[in-house]
């Protein structure tokens, strides 16, 4: 049974400044993340793992701080899950577990990932990493791509003499096959990738279910509620950081910081769905939206004054009725 309208009401004041401050705490640490991880930068594995070794401590910031944010990420979901929960009954209770999992998944699995690259970097500076490739195979394939397209080739390696480019081109590979290596030996990569999986999973998924409910409830808009929805899609097959525009303009509405407030629904502590194209085009046709009815007719009531003049023409409208 949901609760009460007044309990509703009250829970979602209470929270409604708190929520909309982690909400908007969680889009800026997510930027301060990104921003901070700038300093990574490399065209192939080597050189990004030569990268992280020397920014090793930026890894590790950026990601601690992309784990805050997706920790704080637990606020804006479970208060919109909650709020639709309230006004529909056939929102699903049971899904809650999952729109709670998914920050904790997405927090572990940013911090997994962070010791996994630097311990993986610092391992391929060591020398540690072994290569899956030989000299000669590397050789062989340079060969290849420099008959392949020359242009390219030289513009990267250069032209060379006496296979200077074939040699400087197998080195490359070499490097990249050590990094590739020292990727792979790290335990807790895979670990961190599957986490992180599961928290994109559960973040699609709570952005599309509680998108599609924050509609039919009035919660939210059309607009910004497919916008959710399609944000879920775009964390789980593109990046991870699409959502948090979405979440931006979620803190704003919690905290009743956009312009024209928030939607109706809110305020009633009930659901207030959002009429549909067709409905309110009917309503536009209607004029005043309702449906005129026999004794609200001039002269229904049988009145001289209403009668005189217009009794023809409201004869017609009443047969023409009777037809409909």
């Amino acid at each position: 049974m949901n609760p009460g309208k007044a309990t509703v009401l009250e829970r979602e004041r209470v929270w409604s400044l708190p929520v909309a401050l982690m909400t908007l705490c969680a889009v800026g640490l997510l930027v301060a993340a990104t921003v901070t991880s700038m300093s990574i930068s490399g065209d192939g594995d080597a050189e990004v793992l030569r990268s992280v070794d020397d920014h090793s401590s930026a890894v590790i910031v950026s990601g601690i701080l992309q784990a805050a944010s997706f920790l704080l990420l637990g606020a804006p979901l479970l208060y919109l899950f909650r709020a639709a929960q309230a006004r529909s009954e056939r929102v699903r209770g049971q899904l809650i577990g999952l729109v709670v999992a998914t920050p904790m998944f997405l927090c572990l699995g940013s911090v997994l990932l962070a010791v996994a690259v630097t311990t993986a970097a610092s391992d391929f500076e060591a020398g540690r990493a072994t290569a899956d490739l030989t000299r000669g195979e590397a050789g062989e394939e340079c060969r290849s791509e420099r008959g392949n397209d020359g242009a390219s080739f030289k513009k990267e390696f250069g032209a060379g003499r006496g296979g200077d480019a074939i040699r400087r081109c197998a080195d490359g590979k070499i490097a990249d096959s050590e990094a590739e290596d020292a990727l792979a030996e790290v335990p807790t990569r895979l670990i961190g990738f599957g986490f992180g999986l599961a928290g994109r999973l559960g973040l699609a998924f709570s952005l599309l279910y509680g998108g599609l409910w924050a509609m039919r409830t009035g919660l939210l808009t059309r607009f910004w509620g497919s916008l959710g929805m399609a944000m879920g899609v775009a964390a789980l097959l593109l990046r991870i950081e699409f959502p948090f525009v979405w979440f931006l303009y979620f803190g704003l509405l919690v905290a009743g910081w956009v312009p024209g407030g928030r939607p109706p629904a809110w305020a009633a502590g009930e659901a207030i769905p959002w009429p549909t194209p067709g409905e309110r085009g009917a309503r536009e046709l209607a004029g005043d939206g309702e449906e005129p009815v026999a004794g609200d007719e001039p002269g229904a009531s049988g009145d001289p004054e209403q009668l005189s003049g217009t009794g023809q023409a409201d004869g017609k409208r009443r047969k023409r009725k009777r037809r409909g």
